[in-house]
């Protein structure tokens, strides 16, 4: 009886094995890749359309972020001041937030230009966090002339590259 107890909990294990082994396979699980199309999205907060395809024909440097996220706040203030002393690059900046005065203070703090930059009042439960795949960490994109993904987490010294 013990051998049957044996071998029936060997199966088992080798099965669970297995099964864990399968899944999620087909679901990515960290942003974007390069090479991908960035997808349109929403701003819940203010319900304004973020149309990506009014920006084709210039790169565009798309930066989310929060303010209670130390690197992606410094990452994105350094990059908005970069980007607004060039031409060739429209910066879209997102903030996850969920209180527009704290988003306020910030972009005051941080001197950012409000030109492209958004509030994202549903924070982490919004459709965009979900569809940029955001939960492993705030990133950033580069995006060419026709809003395909070139580059994503890049840091103000690589900008220059990815431009020339």
């Amino acid at each position: 009886m013990i051998k049957n107890v044996k071998g029936f909990i060997i199966v088992l294990i080798t099965i669970s094995f297995i099964s864990i082994s399968f899944v999620g396979k087909d679901t990515p699980t960290e942003g974007l890749t390069i090479g991908d199309k960035a997808p349109e999205f929403k701003i819940c907060g203010e319900k304004q359309l973020v149309n990506l395809k009014d920006l084709n024909g210039k790169y565009v440097l798309l930066s989310f972020w929060a303010s209670y996220d130390a690197e992606s706040r410094m990452k994105n203030a350094m990059l908005n001041h970069t980007i607004s002393q060039t031409n060739n690059v429209e910066m879209v900046s997102v903030s996850f937030d969920e209180y527009k005065s704290i988003f306020n203070e910030t972009i005051k703090r941080d001197q950012i230009s409000t030109t492209n930059c958004f509030v994202e009042l549903s924070g982490v439960h919004s459709e965009i966090y979900k569809t940029y795949r955001l939960h492993k960490g705030f990133k950033n994109y580069l995006l060419d002339k026709n809003g395909v993904i070139i580059a994503k987490d890049i840091h103000v010294s690589e900008l220059s590259s990815y431009l020339n």
